[in-house]
């Protein structure tokens, strides 16, 4: 179960000036393209619920379950020397869990990936008691980036200080890029944040580090033989280590880890969400790396 807000990307090669993103859309089509069952709670303006990306979902077997927003985020992503920042041109109204169907709430996996703040304390009331990682509890993922952003009066997104949030406290997993946490945060200190969870950062190119017991471990990001849109490739990182937790229940393990930068690597070679790969196309590029 995936639940977030579809954003609106700026894209001067889109006749719409955008392209649909957002985690959620990212994460819920992975998770599927990847072998898992899925249903996703996405927030949509109008011009998103009309967006033809989201036949892609609907092919790869999500069951979307849209919440209509006034506002939805839209956001110009701007990549430059391997690093991202981003300029906001309109802010998310809320998901509420309230538009959590009934017959969703015994997922054995959930995934909370806001990019605008969209999801409350409301959906740390649904996850509550649920996590752990138990073989009896439900394993919760959460993308930390959209509970890390602040939107400035002069239209650029700024990374505000890491807090705690009742996202955070149940949960298993939890990702994040070293460009939405920010320069200032001491990697030791992040477990308080979620003191039950594996907290993996990613570094684009440059790999990352797996908090697990809080102790560190570095990882490698999987070369792509060529980068055409980077948009998404964290989304899919996390979403694959997500699978890997639901399906062999390896826990940001260096397994894990590697399907998820394969993943990943795979991800940055199509545009948007056509990008977003399949299993196979996965197994293929651990293959190559192997060989």
């Amino acid at each position: 179960m995936v639940a977030g807000a579809a954003s609106r990307d700026l894209a001067r090669d889109d006749p719409r000036g955008w392209r649909l993103g957002g985690s959620a859309t990212y994460c819920s089509l992975a998770a599927a393209r990847l072998g898992l069952r899925v249903g996703c709670v996405l927030g949509v303006d109008a011009p998103a619920a009309a967006a033809h990306e989201l036949s892609l979902l609907e092919a790869a077997g999500v069951e979307v379950r849209p919440f209509a927003l006034d506002r939805g985020p839209v956001f110009e992503n701007i990549e430059a020397g391997g690093h991202r920042r981003q300029r906001w041109l309109s802010r998310s109204d809320g998901v509420p869990a309230a538009a959590l169907p009934d017959e969703w709430r015994g997922a054995t996996g959930w995934l909370f990936v806001p990019v605008a703040g969209e999801l409350g304390a409301d959906w740390g009331a649904v996850a509550a008691g649920r996590g752990g990682g138990g073989e009896d509890s439900q394993r919760i993922g959460v993308g930390w980036q959209g509970l890390l952003r602040d939107f400035g009066d002069d239209g650029w997104v700024k990374v505000v200080e890491a807090r705690s949030s009742p996202l955070l406290t149940g949960a298993g997993l939890v990702v994040v890029s070293v460009d939405d946490l920010g320069g200032e945060a001491a990697i030791e200190q992040l477990p308080r944040f979620a003191p039950n969870a594996a907290i993996v950062l990613t570094a684009g190119e440059e790999g990352g580090v797996a908090l697990r017991d809080g102790k560190p471990s570095w990882y490698q990001a999987a070369p792509a033989p060529g980068v055409v849109d980077p948009t998404g490739a964290g989304d899919v990182f996390l979403s694959a280590l997500m699978v890997a937790w639901l399906l062999t229940g390896e826990l940001a393990t260096a397994g894990a880890l590697r399907f998820g930068a394969a993943a990943a690597s795979c991800a940055v070679e199509g545009v948007g969400l056509a990008g977003v790969p399949t299993r196979d196309h996965v197994e293929a590029r651990l293959r190559s790396l192997a060989g």
